[in-house]
């Protein structure tokens, strides 16, 4: 921890993750004599023992470095909590997530842009923002859409000189059941089969706070802020600066800014426990009400997946992770899978569900959830069999079982993040309300469906899988499952695939310049601010966000 010396700052950061890190970079990058404070609940891991590795990421949930949150119990699901990973470390998410550089569909922007009014958020928009976050693997690709001399390197399975073998085999079944492959699932029209893209540097994680250089910068780790502190301004309330747990206060100068970028679980925490927010929540908790916004933890959403195990046909062939005949060194630089399949749903059912969802007789269609078509599943097949517990399941790691997921990326359900008591230590309450609509029933239903086809129906499936591994008491569903056996499947084994957002939500919370409604000199620059779900893995989408929101703050400092 570092000992602050400043007696008032031009910026101060609560949150040294993926956006306060870059905007702690790009703002010193701009004026080096700037005074910028990060300050960050979490340790430095610049040397922890299991950060850089990628396979390595699974002994790192529930350690030093996970606030080990969970969920409410899920009352659409089987009315159990789920694991809800809060990453706590200079750095951020990158520090334990999967690495997935996915991008999503350019017609979600579309809708964040048309919701906030402001095409700064559209594909379009942000496109410089994420060439410029960039280092793309390929220097023949497509300059438009990609950026080469960016900080954060990318890599393709092959590119990383990955060649598992059942490459071919998934690629020909994923063809089998009508989907195309498409050569770069990150220009904005992902439909089809790509290869997976991740963010790693010769095999190895990168953390922001290297990758993005923070020299020049202040910054304290293992330190809680319980609140911003607020005065009275010209329109309104005005942030002065922020105080710790333990009651030190640190100052922002008259011209500077707090940046709140502590995520979308503990940036709205923190603004109710600074007393802005919905003022029945903050009497609660005895907390003087400062700003009234009702917004602040409301329009929560996360991307829900469910995972499928299945038993491999020939495992002595060393098709999967375990086997000692999977082995090529290569496999060390990398999550165990090849492709990513972004799809669309049948545009009938998608109907039904949104008018019951809406309680309409008719659904147009130029509705959002339609028009386009919209990219609203996920998938993959992984060869590795991995986290079966949540269904009962033990299943070892000996190369004798792969595993499939599908996830849902246009949820429509909508939950909620509040204060369980007035410590800023203590966790939130979180509560995605998974599983609550008929829109998100039916996309996850035919996720469902699709993988049952993919593995159970086709001619590679066949051929691969003796048979899906069940958690007891249920069989082993096809494609023409009825809904409520499938729906029995989800409850029980559908989880978070950690891409909270939308709990201080842009139009609502804060304006499309993330300033923070009714109070000067504060904006908030996370997921958290993010409208809409993407059908994108949300660490891209926030480096460009945050890389973005760095430019709205230099431009708003020079006028």
């Amino acid at each position: 921890m570092e000992v602050p010396t400043e007696a008032f700052y031009d910026y101060i950061i609560v949150g040294g993750g993926t956006a306060g890190c870059v905007l702690a970079s790009r703002l010193l990058g701009h004026d080096s004599t700037l005074s910028v404070l990060v300050i960050e609940a979490g340790s430095d891991v610049t040397n922890h023992p299991h950060v850089y590795k990628p396979l390595e990421s699974a002994k790192l949930h529930f350690s030093d470095i996970d606030f080990k949150y969970f969920t409410t119990p899920q009352l659409h699901l089987d009315g159990k909590p789920r694991y809800a990973c809060g990453v706590k470390a200079l750095s951020g998410a990158v520090t334990i997530n999967s690495g997935g550089w996915i991008r999503g569909d350019a017609l979600d922007y579309a809708e964040w842009a048309r919701q906030v009014g402001d095409d700064r958020w559209s594909y379009k928009g942000l496109l410089p923002y994420f060439r410029r976050t960039e280092h793309h693997f390929d220097v023949n690709a497509d300059p438009e859409q990609h950026g080469f001399e960016g900080p954060m390197h990318t890599a393709s399975v092959s590119s990383s000189g990955r060649y598992y073998p059942l490459r071919e085999t998934i690629l020909n079944a994923w063809k089998n059941i009508g989907l195309k492959q498409i050569p770069d699932g990150n220009n904005g029209a992902p439909q089809g089969v790509a290869e997976l893209v991740e963010n790693r540097r010769d095999g190895f994680r990168q953390l922001t706070s290297v990758a993005y250089t923070l020299k020049g910068a202040h910054i304290i780790t293992d330190t809680f802020v319980s609140r911003i502190m607020l005065g009275d301004g010209t329109l309104g309330k005005v942030a002065t600066g922020v105080e710790l747990v333990g009651g030190r206060q640190l100052n922002v100068k008259a011209s500077g800014e707090v940046l709140l970028c502590a995520g979308a679980y503990r940036s709205p925490q923190i603004l109710m426990l600074s007393g802005i927010g919905d003022q029945s929540i903050l009497a609660r908790h005895s907390i003087l009400p400062q700003v009234d916004l009702p917004s602040v933890g409301k329009d929560f959403h996360d991307h829900q997946m469910i995972f499928r195990y299945w038993k491999l046909r020939h495992p002595e062939k060393g098709l999967a992770m375990g086997s000692s005949n999977f082995a090529d060194p290569a496999f060390e630089k990398g999550n165990p899978v090849d492709w990513l399949a972004t799809t669309t749903v049948p545009k009938d059912g998608l109907k039904a569900a949104i008018a019951k969802d809406e309680h309409s007789t008719t659904v147009d269609d130029d509705h959002f959830l339609i028009n386009g078509p919209r990219s609203h599943l996920e998938s993959n097949v992984l060869y590795a069999a991995l986290g079966a517990e949540q269904i009962g399941l033990e299943i070892p790691v000996d190369g004798t079982s792969i595993m499939s997921y599908c996830m849902a990326c246009l949820p429509t359900s909508r939950g909620s993040i509040t204060l369980g008591s007035r410590d800023p230590i203590a966790p939130p309450i979180i509560d995605p309300n998974y599983y609550a609509t008929e829109v998100d029933r039916f996309v996850m239903r035919e996720g469902w469906r699709m993988m049952s086809r993919l593995m159970l129906e086709t001619p590679q499936g066949k051929d691969l899988v003796l048979d899906e591994i069940l958690p007891e008491g249920h069989q082993c569903l096809s494609s023409d499952a009825k809904d409520d056996e499938i729906d029995a499947r989800i409850k029980i084994g559908g989880v978070s695939c950690n891409h909270p957002a939308a709990s201080c939500s842009m139009g609502k919370v804060v304006d499309s310049s993330c300033k923070v409604f009714g109070v000067e000199g504060l904006r908030v620059v996370d997921a958290s601010v993010i409208p809409v779900p993407l059908a994108a893995h949300y660490q891209s989408p926030v480096f460009a966000l945050a890389e973005q929101a760095a430019d709205i703050i230099i431009a708003d400092r020079k006028s």
